[in-house]
């Protein structure tokens, strides 16, 4: 299995509103996600699954992607890993799936899957990371296949 953990591009600090939904990606984030966005769509398999977090930065970020993609609370600001992992089937699905999302989720599901000291891995935002699960001679392996970030692209 594949997993691809994605965190929205840059985004305005505070919403008019007030809702930390609502906040919306500044124009240097709208170019981060569609520089990812463009690298990711020639690397991402057309059979990959991909959810999204409900709140409109995440949203923004994954439609500069442009391909179909399911919203779900689990990934929400101040979800879970356990709530990311058991959304994804970790590691049990085949193929790849893709998750656009927030910190510190991102980051607390990369220390998990990677069995870092730490607690939280930092996620710059808009920079994904992209791991893999197998089983060598019935030894469970995650490792990872790249890190990306806009700037770099």
């Amino acid at each position: 299995m594949d997993l691809i953990l994605w965190r929205h591009a840059e985004a305005v600090e505070d919403d008019v509103s007030g809702d930390d939904m609502a906040r919306t990606l500044t124009p240097r984030g709208e170019k981060q996600a569609k520089r990812m966005a463009a690298w990711l769509d020639r690397q991402l398999p057309d059979s990959s699954r991909i959810w999204v977090s409900p709140a409109r930065r995440t949203e923004q970020t994954a439609q500069a992607l442009d391909r179909k993609f399911k919203l779900n609370p689990a990934i929400a600001p101040m979800g879970t890993p356990e709530q990311l992992l058991e959304l994804v089937q970790w590691p049990h699905a085949k193929g790849c799936v893709l998750v656009v999302g927030h910190q510190p989720t991102l980051g607390q599901t990369l220390s998990q899957l990677l069995g870092l000291r730490t607690q939280e891995c930092s996620v710059k935002k808009g920079a994904l990371w992209w791991l893999r699960y197998r089983e060598r001679d019935t030894t469970p392996q995650t490792f990872i296949m790249t890190v990306q970030s806009p700037e770099l692209l």
